[in-house]
């Protein structure tokens, strides 16, 4: 039993996936038993690949890890009743957490299986008898993913095994956590790396760019205080002209609006049918009811604080949060809810509305924001003001309780990207978690910036330490 959840936990399963190339989602699952005799041909790893990104859709789920943590235990959201394990779920809102909940046990699961289907790749890379750009190219994705990945777990679990290879169940049982510095060395490693190979327009659409591994080695250095070289590498994503701002911040929203010239790094979802990967946000942020045809699963429900921190005349209240719900029979439902991810065109397959709407894990108003917030240069912030038709940072009209650029940027992230999963992250890396949250009722503690090492995963690996205050 012992050496088959290690197996779960160090090696996942991989899932090849076949079909045309247009774009990685348009792939359905298959089976290949033998993968021993796989890995040969470019086909072979353009499978492999696509079983990589797939991962994407786990890890960020609307009930996935990044979610729970992001938006969840942030002052953005709450739950109230909620389909599946409430009483776990609970737990990450009221900072309650335990190692025994189960889901922080499948968030560890997802992260490592997801790796698993990383590192095979690359490995296998390797020794393939391939085009060497094609490698080239595919290894920088790989390597962007992987680090994506590690940058989110370092900073939920803080010291985590650090594998960066396919284990055996036994060798699983000799890996320890590495320390927080090695983890962000490898992670800047991999992603600095990958900016190297990976090309400025993906040709497949979906796919890892040099902008995309660009943003996320900014983000990185961010995360260990290095403002110096996080303004370097988001000033090139800048300066490339390869993306801007929409002019209209609705129609980011918009399910058949994708990959715009605002995007950097976007999931494809593809809604209508059963067998395709339709978006999953509009289910799981619609509130705890079938009123629709459709079970909403209650997940991150807007908070009254929220709602009251976008300013007079801020039009991307209304575009972000919706107010309520008419049902089949005319009766009006009072509720806040996210609204970026409503797909009222959208058809009902079984209880769940088969969504269009992609997801953008980064996109251009962000890297603005954390412009200002690497140097201190209000310029990019005021553009993303610009667009939403509010007063400039610095003009007459400007809230006064944002008096600083640290306190302006923070609320403009948190008001242009409610929900997408950057609040709790936002908070903890610039220091102000606990100021901000603690007074708004969250148990929160320095020690809970790091979350528990499930209990399950130390019975399997004693070598494995728990966190503080677990």
């Amino acid at each position: 039993m012992r050496k088959h959840l290690l197996q779960i936990i160090f090696l996942g399963t991989l899932f090849l996936i076949g079909g045309c190339k247009d774009s990685f989602l348009d792939l359905a699952p298959v089976s290949n038993p033998n993968a021993g005799n796989f890995y040969k041909t470019k086909s072979d790893f353009d499978l492999a690949a696509t079983a990589a990104y797939n991962t994407l859709y786990t890890v960020y789920n609307p009930q996935g890890p990044v979610s729970y943590i992001g938006e969840l235990m942030s002052d953005n959201v709450t739950i109230y009743n909620i389909s599946g394990n409430q009483a776990d779920k609970w737990q990450f809102r009221d900072y309650k957490l335990a190692s025994s909940n189960t889901m922080m046990y499948q968030f560890w699961q997802d992260f490592y299986r997801s790796i698993y289907n990383v590192n095979i790749v690359i490995e296998k890379l390797e020794k393939a008898e391939l085009d060497s750009d094609f490698k080239s190219k595919l290894r920088g994705e790989m390597l962007f993913l992987r680090g994506l990945y590690y940058y989110h777990m370092v900073q939920i679990w803080g010291e985590v095994p650090l594998v960066t290879r396919t284990l055996t169940a036994s060798e699983s049982l000799e890996v320890p956590r590495s320390s927080i510095a090695d983890v962000l060395t490898q992670i800047t490693r991999d992603v600095a790396e990958a900016k190297t190979i990976l090309p400025v327009t993906a040709s497949i659409v979906g796919r890892a760019t040099k902008g995309a591994a660009q943003t996320l080695l900014g983000k990185i250095y961010l995360v260990q205080n290095d403002k110096t070289n996080a303004a370097k590498e988001f000033l090139e994503v800048y300066n490339s002209q390869k993306y801007s701002l929409l002019p209209n911040y609705i129609s980011l929203w918009d399910p058949k609006v994708k990959n715009t010239a605002e995007s950097i790094f976007e999931i494809q979802r593809l809604g209508g049918s059963a067998t395709a990967p339709f978006s999953l946000y509009y289910n799981e942020f619609f509130p705890n009811s079938n009123a629709l045809g459709f079970y909403g699963s209650g997940m991150n429900q807007v908070v009254e604080d929220l709602w009251k921190e976008y300013e007079a005349g801020d039009m991307r209240r209304l575009a972000s949060i919706d107010t309520g719900f008419v049902d089949a029979k005319g009766s009006f439902t009072a509720a806040k809810f996210p609204k970026k991810w409503v797909d009222k065109t959208a058809p009902i397959v079984g209880q769940s509305a088969a969504a269009n709407n992609n997801f953008m894990v980064f996109r251009y108003a962000d890297l603005l924001l954390l412009l200002t917030e690497a140097t201190g240069d209000v310029q990019y912030l005021n553009q993303v003001r610009k667009r939403a038709g509010l007063p400039l940072y610095g003009d007459q009209g400007y809230p006064a309780q944002y008096s600083t650029v640290a306190l302006a940027t923070e609320h403009e992230r948190r008001v242009e990207l409610a929900f997408e999963f950057h609040r709790w992250f936002d908070l903890k890396r610039t220091g102000r978690a606990i100021s901000v949250l603690k007074p708004k009722g969250k148990d929160i503690t320095n020690e809970k910036l790091m979350l528990p090492i499930p209990g399950i995963v130390r019975d399997q690996n004693p070598l494995i330490t728990q966190n503080k205050g677990y």
